[in-house]
């Protein structure tokens, strides 16, 4: 497998021990909590996917490294993520102050022992508003239908997760906008890797929620996953 050319934005830089991806649209209010609890020696790679309220200079002036993403869609951002990065373990964290991306630290451990391939974060609400009941719904749904299609027993799609990256990019993912998260559940089942999950505590979102904060965001959501589940298992991924 050709190992891709780094992204320009982190070429000619030494591979962090870990790289946390961040997909960013307007998140100024969250970046300052979020970014002060990546963990030492870990790299933050916000992925500005077109953020009008300064998110990318907030960013760089806590110590991210920023990566543009001009095509929308919070696939498009976390695969722009995953292709910048150079470490070998990457994870994956909201931008909102929903979730702590310190709670990566065991997801990380538990990777490098070979405990497992994919591990992710089960989402637990702390106080009120912090899931609403729509989008707690529609993520019941979407579990239900993921263990149908590939018998994975999980409860939760969350966007809190680590793998480590070349068997992340060998699973071919191509969804750019809502399905990427369960796309990349699904691609790691038929490739045949162990998915474990543990609970996270989940906190009420920084402003205002681009998909889950409406019915209509959830649902639409919902279809761009279904699309996912209705594909056929592909053959490609591998496990280190």
């Amino acid at each position: 497998m050709t190992t891709p050319s780094p992204h320009p934005a982190v070429a000619g830089r030494a591979p962090a021990e870990v790289d946390v991806v961040l997909p960013c649209l307007n998140e100024a209010e969250a970046l300052p909590w979020v970014l002060a609890r990546i963990p030492d020696g870990w790299r933050a790679l916000v992925v500005d996917n077109g953020s009008t309220d300064g998110s990318a200079e907030i960013a760089r002036a806590h110590g991210a490294t920023v990566v543009r993403e001009a095509r929308r869609g919070f696939g498009a951002a976390c695969h722009a993520g995953l292709t910048a990065a150079t470490a070998d373990v990457v994870c994956f964290c909201d931008c909102d102050a929903s979730l702590d991306p310190a709670l990566l630290v065991p997801f990380v451990r538990e990777v490098r022992a070979g405990e497992a391939e994919l591990v992710l974060g089960r989402r637990r609400p702390q106080g009120r508003g912090a899931w609403p009941l729509h989008a707690r719904a529609g993520n019941l749904a979407l579990a239900r239908m993921l263990r149908h299609r590939t018998g994975l027993r999980l409860h939760d799609l969350g966007p809190l997760r680590a793998a480590r990256r070349l068997p992340l990019l060998a699973l071919g993912l191509t969804d750019r906008r809502s399905g990427y998260p369960l796309q990349m559940v699904v691609r790691a089942a038929d490739a045949g890797w162990r998915v474990t999950e543990h609970d996270v505590p989940y906190l009420p979102r920084a402003g205002r929620s681009k998909v889950t904060g409406t019915w209509r965001g959830t649902w639409q959501a919902v279809r761009d996953m279904r699309a996912v589940l209705a594909e056929p298992p592909a053959g490609g991924g591998v496990r280190e």
